[in-house]
């Protein structure tokens, strides 16, 4: 399942998650980002300002994306930069205004709308309130931006993604290949941590992190790291860390956070790069979490190769090793359950 063309990316250096900030083009490209006032939709509308790959920055939330909107405007860069709030409630009904500009003509939106984890929370714990927010959002999408790559962050992904699709699905405006989990911050985390064992540069390290994005159904595939030799151990000791860095920053922050920065920064280079082989950079290959026929899950997360349609190719992910094999036996039931849950969600 490990193909040639994934290998080659990975030797090139043309597979990671650390990408420049700049690049130069002239192609004009919307990016909407929901929740653009949160804890996490800050930081990446932030990033999003600097790229050069982005014309125009559209910006929703319930609260506060006026203010966000203008902060961002007086930043010297050429994206044009709106900040959009729902519709107040009218009569006659009407769609939300805001949400309609914020979308319509959007290339890429990215929605890390939601509640954030709390200290003893798990994903699961945020389902009900961010499925239905998902849902709300998607349902936007579906009307104003149907052509639009999708970038779902809000938690549970392992659930948000299949909501998406079931939406879409009974909108009528599926296309597999535009519904990304955005799982970049796994592959981040790996790269880090692997780069501070070895006294590696991050930027040299590319780890392919496979299955979902919670717990046990992430799995680093650090056996495919050329060089990369540690004790038992220490294996398993970074495996765990990389399926559950974002309870050490929970724990961290000690209530009053979780894993914003670092998840604005991978959704930043996960959309970025989907611009550039929209743009026609025929070389981006990352990791997603997209529909897959790569196990009997049917939403998976492995390198994908991104094109001027969104998903090109989903990529095997190669062999893997006893140690990793243990892993996947005991992520797949757990993924595919959580994945049921969220299609259950949708169809109710």
């Amino acid at each position: 399942m490990f193909t040639p063309t994934f290998q080659t990316l990975c030797r090139q250096g043309r597979f990671s998650a650390v990408r420049k900030f700049t690049s130069t083009t002239n192609v004009s490209n919307k990016v909407a980002v929901l929740g653009a006032a949160g804890g996490i939709g800050q930081p990446l509308s932030l990033l999003c300002k600097l790229s050069d790959q982005i014309t125009e920055l559209s910006c929703y939330d319930i609260v506060g994306t006026p203010g966000v909107a203008a902060d961002l405007s007086h930043i010297p860069t050429k994206s044009n930069t709106i900040g959009k709030l729902p519709s107040p409630v009218s009569w006659p009904l009407k769609h939300d205004d805001g949400l309609a500009e914020t979308l319509t003509g959007a290339d890429v939106v990215v929605i890390p709308a939601g509640v954030p984890r709390k200290p003893g929370m798990t994903r699961d714990d945020l389902f009900n309130t961010n499925a239905s927010i998902v849902k709300t959002l998607v349902e936007g999408c579906a009307q104003f931006c149907p052509d639009a790559v999708l970038a779902i962050i809000s938690n549970p992904v392992n659930s948000t993604v299949p909501i998406a699709a079931e939406v879409l699905k009974q909108k009528g405006v599926y296309d597999k290949n535009k519904l990304c989990g955005v799982t970049t911050l796994d592959v981040c985390r790996a790269n880090t941590f692997v780069a501070k064992s070895m006294g590696w540069d991050p930027k040299d390290v590319d780890v392919p992190v496979i299955g979902g994005h919670a717990g046990i159904t992430i799995l680093p595939l650090f056996s495919q790291v050329p060089g990369f030799n540690v004790s038992d151990a220490e294996l398993d000791a970074l495996t765990v860390r990389t399926q559950f860095g974002g309870d050490e920053v929970v724990k961290a922050k000690a209530g009053a956070g979780s894993a914003t920065l670092s998840m604005a920064y991978a959704g930043y280079i996960f959309t970025e790069n989907v611009l550039k082989a929209i743009n026609g950079d025929e070389s981006i290959v990352q990791c997603a979490f997209v529909e897959s026929d790569l196990t009997d899950a049917p939403f998976f997360a492995s390198p994908c190769k991104f094109g001027k349609n969104g998903v090109e190719e989903v990529l095997g992910f190669g062999d893997l090793s006893p140690y990793e094999r243990e892993w996947f036996d005991k992520m797949l039931p757990e993924l595919k359950k959580q994945i049921q849950k969220g299609v259950d969600f949708a169809k109710k």
